[in-house]
């Protein structure tokens, strides 16, 4: 689960038990858990209701990253993950631990990946932001990460934080109008205060494609 705060793009962590019987305890963890067979329908669903369950966040995008297997990875035994990555708002979100998670907090991503995180979930965590950061180059994945209305600025500056670098100002505007994936929603307060148009997505279901990156020229 990744969001942007306080300037910085942020995952989300979960914190297992201290208790000696549980794996990892006392580690930092993605959050995760196990098929219910009774009630998930597809591994969309396990992973929508296990977020809700440890977190208490309900999440407007979610896709699947990959599977991880083997018979090393958890020390009780042979396991698989599938795992997936989201995007949220941070300003939409209350946080509560929940569901055998002792604790639940936002880590700055960088901050994050230099912890021993619980299991292998360091492998996965940096498979997710290399996966998020490489299609941010190309689609509108960033506009999920922010409540809407939302302004080209405040678009640009959330796309500048996930990427770590500056984008030229007059082609990001060019190519987020020229996407056609926004509709204009009334006039908000804008960065700095001032009156700026707001910006709604036509579709929530998928981000838009661009056909080129933000490395290409122009």
């Amino acid at each position: 689960m990744f969001t942007v705060r306080d300037g910085a793009l942020q995952v989300l962590l979960v914190k297992r038990p201290s208790d000696d019987a549980e794996p990892c305890p006392g580690r930092w963890a993605l959050p995760g858990g196990f098929v219910d067979v009774k009630r998930d329908a597809s591994l969309g669903d396990c992973a929508l209701r296990k977020l809700h369950e440890k977190t208490g966040v309900v999440t407007p995008y979610l896709e699947q990253l990959g599977s991880w297997g083997g018979a090393t990875r958890d020390p009780r035994g042979w396991s698989t993950t599938h795992c997936f990555y989201a995007l949220v708002p941070s300003q939409a979100m209350a946080l509560h631990k929940g569901a055998n998670a002792a604790d639940v907090d936002w880590f700055e991503v960088d901050a994050a990946q230099r912890k021993r995180l619980a299991f292998d979930h360091g492998e996965l965590l940096a498979s997710a932001v290399a996966r998020l950061r490489s299609k941010v180059e190309y689609t509108s994945l960033p506009a999920f990460l922010l409540e809407e209305p939302f302004t080209l600025p405040a678009l640009q500056q959330t796309y500048e934080i996930v990427l770590g670098r500056p984008v030229d100002k007059s082609a990001f505007r060019k190519r987020m109008l020229d996407g056609e994936f926004m509709e204009e929603a009334g006039q908000v307060p804008g960065i700095l205060g001032r009156p700026a148009m707001g910006y709604r997505l036509r579709d929530r279901a998928r981000p838009a494609l661009f056909p080129r990156t933000f490395n290409a020229p122009g």
